[in-house]
């Protein structure tokens, strides 16, 4: 099942990439056009993150474990595809002044009813194939992700905060002991753009 979830999840990312692309908005118009469908139900925990957002983002030293290092920053754009199929995002780091931005990547996030999670593939330009990720909304309205393939290790996880009227944080923790406690690594702090 995760081998054909990657193949339909691949072709899905390379007919929305390709639409975003062409000269003839009709396909990108009927795919993501609108959001009410990423609004309601449990689509709706990733759906609130759907906006062009700003991020501000920093990295915990590995030389002390204690200073947190200011990173170059991104632009994260999430949208709705097919009004509630899914939500794909668009992560666009800051690059080198006149050159592309390195690590461009992007999320499909499928809603899975039967599991009550989210089935997530993964893939950038410094990336090679698809990373898939599972996620679920906790009773804090925390959404955490963890990767199933390839593992991680040593162990991650994700953590997506709820949005507030400012924005929403999001951290990856590590784990030293197989999961049993979580330490943050990276952390970010997302704002609407203007």
């Amino acid at each position: 099942m995760a081998g054909y979830f990657t193949k339909a999840a691949a072709g899905v990312l390379l007919a929305l990439s390709s639409a975003g692309t062409q000269a003839d908005d009709g396909l990108k118009s009927v795919l993501m056009d609108k959001n009410e469908g990423c609004m309601v139900g449990p689509v709706e925990q990733f759906g609130r993150y759907i906006g062009d957002w700003d991020i501000v983002d920093e990295t915990l030293s590995q030389q002390d474990g204690k200073t947190w290092t200011p990173g170059n920053g991104a632009r994260w754009n999430f949208t709705c595809v097919g009004n509630g199929i899914a939500v794909q995002d668009f992560w666009m780091p800051n690059g080198a002044e006149g050159g592309p931005p390195p690590g461009v990547g992007t999320n499909l996030r499928i809603y899975d009813a039967k599991s009550d999670s989210w089935k997530i593939v993964w893939t950038a330009t410094n990336s090679p194939g698809f990373g898939q990720i599972s996620a679920k909304e906790n009773a804090s309205g925390n959404i955490v992700m963890h990767w199933v393939d390839p593992l991680q290790n040593p162990p991650r996880r994700i953590i997506f905060f709820p949005p507030t009227a400012d924005g929403w944080d999001w951290v990856m923790e590590m784990s030293q002991d197989e999961g049993k406690s979580w330490f943050p690594v990276y952390r970010i702090k997302a704002t609407r753009r203007q």
